[in-house]
Formats: C-alpha cells, sequence, structure tokens
C-alpha cells in the first residue's frame, strides 16, 4: 500500500488524465475530486449538473474528456475537459448503463447488465455496434475490449450461481473463462464487480464479496490476490489501473445501515 486518499462520500470509479486523477464521488455537490497524480494533492472539484445516480467514469485522452455512466437516468455523461472550463453532454444508452471502458479506437463500451449486452457509442453518443451475451452471463458488470478485439467480461451477482470472468468473441460467445460456482477458494469468486486489463493481457479482477483484488494471467488462470481482505476497511467497487507507474486505485467503500463512505487506496504492483 503506498497511499490512501482521505475518506469521503462514497466513491464510484477512478481515472487519470494529463497527470490527473479525477475521483468520482456519490451524493456530493461537486461530484468529482481532481488530485495531482504525484503528490495526491487536491487540485480542484467539478459539478456536473446533469448527473444524480452514477456507475462509473473513464478518461479518454485522445478526446481529452471525461465519461460518466448514470444509472437511474441511463446516459452516459460527457464531460470535455478545456482549461478550467468544462463542457457536459449526454446520450441516452435505452438500457440500464453499469460500467465503461475505452477502446484503443477511442469508442466508448457500455455494459448492460440487465439485458445482458455490450454497446459500443461514438465520443458523441453514436451507436456503433452492440453484442448480446449468451443467456449464461448472467448479470455482467464490466467489459472491456483487448488488442485482439476480443472482450473481457466480468459478470455474478448475489441472485446467480455462476460467477466468472469470462473471454468473449466477437460474436458475443465465451471462449474460455475463469471461476464458476461461487465461492471463496483461488479459483472462485463471489461477484466479480469490476477490471483493469494491464498491456501484457494480465487481468485484475474485483472480487467484491470477497473483499479482495485478483491477478489472472492472460489465459484466464489464478497467479495472485494483489489485494487482501486485511488491506481494506470496507468493500472494493471499482478499480483503476496506472500501467506505466503499476499502480492500482482502489475504491474502498462502506455501505451500512444506509451509511455510505468510500475511500481510494493506491497499491503498487
Amino acid at each position: 500500500m503506498l497511499h490512501t486518499l482521505p475518506e469521503g462520500n462514497a466513491v464510484w470509479g477512478m481515472t487519470l488524465l494529463d497527470k490527473l486523477l479525477y475521483v468520482l464521488r456519490g451524493k456530493a455537490s461537486q461530484q468529482i475530486s481532481v488530485y495531482d497524480m504525484h503528490s495526491y494533492r487536491l487540485q480542484r472539484r467539478i459539478k456536473v449538473p446533469t448527473l444524480d445516480d452514477m456507475a462509473d467514469i473513464i478518461a479518454c485522452a485522445d478526446n481529452c474528456c471525461l465519461y460518466i455512466s448514470g444509472c437511474t437516468d441511463n446516459c452516459v455523461h460527457r464531460v470535455a475537459l478545456q482549461d478550467v472550463d468544462v463542457h457536459v453532454t449526454m446520450w441516452p444508452v435505452n438500457d440500464v448503463a453499469a460500467c465503461l471502458s475505452v477502446t484503443d479506437t477511442h469508442s466508448v463500451l457500455v455494459t448492460c447488465d440487465e439485458v445482458r449486452k455490450i454497446k459500443e457509442f461514438t465520443t458523441h453518443g453514436k451507436l456503433l455496434r452492440q453484442i448480446e451475451l449468451p443467456h449464461d452471463v448472467v448479470s455482467p458488470w464490466h467489459t472491456i475490449q483487448l488488442s485482439s478485439g476480443e472482450f473481457i467480461v466480468c459478470h455474478g451477482g448475489p441472485a446467480n450461481p455462476v460467477h466468472r470472468v469470462c473471454l468473449v468473441g466477437f460474436d458475443g460467445q465465451v471462449v474460455k473463462s475463469y471461476s464458476g460456482p461461487a465461492g471463496s477458494d483461488s479459483q472462485q469468486m463471489k461477484s466479480p464487480f469490476h477490471m483493469a486489463v494491464d498491456r501484457n493481457g494480465f487481468v485484475f479482477v474485483i472480487d467484491l464479496n470477497n473483499r479482495r483484488v485478483l491477478l489472472l494471467s492472460p489465459a484466464l488462470t489464478y497467479v495472485r490476490e494483489v489485494v487482501s481482505p486485511e488491506q481494506l476497511k470496507w468493500m472494493p467497487v471499482r478499480l483503476y489501473l496506472d500501467d506505466d507507474r503499476r499502480r492500482l486505485f482502489v475504491a474502498d467503500n462502506k455501505c451500512d445501515a444506509g451509511k455510505t463512505a468510500g475511500r481510494v487506496i493506491v497499491f503498487s504492483v
């Protein structure tokens, strides 16, 4: 563990852009806290007026913007960063929007858990394609496209018997997977919730209800536990990988009897 940002409102995502760390916080008057990525000093806060509840945040350096998924309005909110000013637009997903990622071609992938779909949009919200996932991929939370064009998808929730990280082909079919029935040993997970993939194809995955982060090989085999329950105060819900500096940012949230709080922990990996 290298650093812990101060506790505050629940954290629903982190992302880096231009040497700044953007932290998305729930139920805050100014939802995005911006930190220097080296000193972790707070630089500013950004309010997104159109945003209510949120699910995830990701940045695109080529388009100099942030994308935030709204989990109640079923929209993606695009925050264009222009010096100190921001310009916010939004577009409908037309399904419940879960977690986000950006592809190598700078499009936006939105995982739609209730309908088992991956939707790909341009930076201004034009739908490029949608991929329907098989019936056994229940409650997909997060999708990342690999350089091969295939997808890594994590899925499974409390009401579902199967909890996996899957390699999914261009046609949406599962090629191979890690885990299966929910459990807590090294070959099992309970609610894989969010992921990061490094440039060599290794997968970091939040194993939510086991309160840990696992590392999987490019072949989707277990490598090791990179964050243990003992290193967390509450529950890991989001992560972000700074591949250049090998820093893993983990959102550690409390949700207890309606009371929420959150913090960001920085690990060396």
